[in-house]
């Protein structure tokens, strides 16, 4: 029975440990220590504890850590929960809020949003616009676009035309190639998202209702 409370997956950087969390917390220790003490756990290796929807407190993370760390071939890396902190929350409702720009985004100026970012208008080369969300531009998108800047990898870069110098992100950066820039010698709308092989692709705007289903927030009708 203890082990059903505890399972290994693995990772390509290593293994997570996935916690139950319907047991209590005292029945879970004993069940992870005869989990992390199995035979076959003989080599080293990278572990992140997942809690599921189980809160812990950071004193308790550390004692889960001390139990895993009885076996000398695990080393925790980190602990992971599906459950949103008061802070997360917060900064997810900021990420879904939307902030309007109407006018040029010059050479030189930046613009930026907590959320997503709407700019009614061209951004010129050497312009910057920044969102912790989205960024839609509503005209020629020719300077340089960073959004999830929070973090967010869901987020997306769309334009009227795209042909920005240099798109961005969270934390990947796509610097335009003729390749890329080729893309924006016919005036269609385009999209850029980040792939789960972690690189930026360009498609077709009509291509985002499928690439990012979760972004239509629109409720009823046909």
């Amino acid at each position: 029975m203890l082990k059903n409370l505890v399972n290994i997956k693995g990772k390509n950087k290593g293994l997570v440990l996935y916690l139950d969390d319907q047991c209590a917390y005292s029945e879970l220790l004993p069940a992870l220590k005869a989990k992390v003490s199995e035979p076959a756990l003989d080599s080293d290796t990278e572990v992140t504890i997942h809690l599921n929807k189980r809160y812990c407190t950071e004193s308790q993370i550390a004692e889960l850590s001390e139990i895993i760390a009885t076996n000398p071939h695990l080393k925790v890396v980190g602990a992971t929960s599906d459950i949103l902190t008061v802070k997360e929350s917060d900064q997810l409702i900021l990420e879904r809020q939307s902030e309007t720009y109407v006018g040029i985004v010059r050479s030189g100026q930046i613009v930026k949003a907590e959320g997503d970012l709407v700019v009614i208008g061209d951004v010129n080369p050497n312009g910057r616009v920044e969102a912790g969300g989205s960024v839609y531009v509503l005209g020629r998108l020719k300077g340089a676009a960073h959004a999830g800047t929070k973090g967010n990898r869901d987020a997306v870069i769309a334009a009227s035309w795209l042909e920005a110098t240099q798109l961005k992100i969270h934390d990947e950066l796509e610097t335009m190639t003729d390749e890329l820039s080729s893309l924006s010698e016919q005036p269609e709308m385009e999209c850029a998202y980040l792939h789960t092989n972690g690189t930026i692709i360009i498609d077709r705007l009509q291509e985002l209702r499928f690439i990012r289903p979760q972004i239509s927030t629109f409720k009823g009708g046909s």
